[in-house]
């Protein structure tokens, strides 16, 4: 029988997975796709995102959302039941993408391909790890080791460990392709030494390539072959030293609000939200009085990227919803009341 690849897109809170799954799912061609989407907080974006791409071939009932945390720390009780319900269908996929949360580990998503219920059903076809240059370049994950290695040695009393750094190498190290997206943002010379870093972090074998709006061809992405659940031993991670991964530096919470009166002024004040309380991440709906379809925001730090998407339903309640994201200790009622006022 034969297995029904599957492609897990992992990466870090803002580097375009999403965007990358839709425009595959727009590629398609009538390949029939099935789409796992993990999503970290309380309001189903991501699969409401993927939902307004239009695509035919893809159904409400080919996107399926776990919300329930983290896959990779609830891989028995969400993931493989929702795996097996997909495979055993009358008509299965040609193809299952599973988006994880930009906090997800991949390593505990491949072991599960190896357990006997599912091993014969399906395989790893590849591990494709997104990467926001513009945030890579401003830093966001060049901890210097040897500096860090200098402050513990000078002030052993402080943790200079950085949560978001160790997910970001187990996404690497994990990788079948990394897909450095959001390049026209960054200058030349500046790619040039973020694709060298990067590529001095890789396994032999897994290819480098760069992407804006994460579109990338489907040939390219799918395919890959990699058998990935065959080929733990090659992919190692810091947090299987460590016996758990911990998800207890972040936080997330929904903000609810009616139509926004003046789309320009909102995202102005988003920004600065943002930059006043180091969010990490917001994504959402906003809700414009006289027009038909919603706004979609995606922020990134004080980056903030906006389009409109699908017409509103019929019957559709018409509110703007953001989730915010970002670590232990958000003011959540500063930031609301911040984003409500003269909405």
């Amino acid at each position: 029988m034969r297995r029904i690849p599957a492609t897990i897109v992992t990466g870090f809170l803002g580097a375009g997975k999403t965007s990358l799954v839709r425009h595959l799912i727009g590629a398609a061609a009538g390949y029939r796709l099935a789409i796992i989407v993990n999503e970290f907080g309380e309001l189903g974006i991501d699969r409401e995102l993927l939902l307004g791409c239009g695509d035919e071939t893809c159904t409400d009932d080919d996107i399926v959302e776990l919300a329930n945390g983290c896959l990779c720390c609830t891989v028995a009780d969400d993931f493989l039941p929702t795996l097996t319900k997909l495979i055993a269908r009358t008509t299965p996929p040609d193809h299952i993408l599973i988006e994880t949360s930009g906090l997800a580990l991949p390593k505990p998503l491949v072991q599960a391909f190896a357990w006997p219920e599912i091993r014969t059903a399906t395989t790893v076809d590849g591990v494709l790890t997104v990467i926001d240059a513009a945030a890579l370049a401003a830093g966001r994950f060049a901890d210097d080791p040897e500096a860090v290695a200098a402050q513990r040695a000078a002030d052993p009393s402080v943790d200079h460990d950085n949560p978001l750094e160790e997910v970001f190498g187990d996404q690497l190290a994990c990788a079948d392709l990394v897909i450095l997206n959001k390049t026209d943002l960054v200058a030349p010379a500046e790619l040039a030494r973020l694709k060298a870093e990067i590529a001095a972090q890789l396994r032999p074998g897994v290819r480098l390539v760069e992407t804006r709006d994460g579109k990338l061809a489907p040939g390219v992405a799918l395919g890959i072959d990699a058998a990935a659940e065959d080929d733990l031993a090659a992919r190692p991670s810091i947090h299987e030293l460590e016996g758990e991964h911990d998800h207890d530096d972040f936080d997330s919470f929904v903000v609810t609000i009616g139509p926004v009166s003046e789309s320009t002024a909102f995202l102005d004040r988003l920004g600065a939200t943002i930059r006043t309380h180091d969010i990490l991440r917001v994504k959402g709906f906003v809700a414009l009085p006289g027009r038909d379809r919603r706004q979609i925001v995606q922020a990134v730090g004080d980056r903030v990227q906006h389009y409109f998407d699908r017409a509103w339903e019929p019957g559709e309640a018409r509110a703007t919803r953001l989730v915010v994201i970002g670590k232990k200790g958000l003011d959540r009622a500063v930031i609301t009341a911040a984003l409500k006022a003269q909405a």
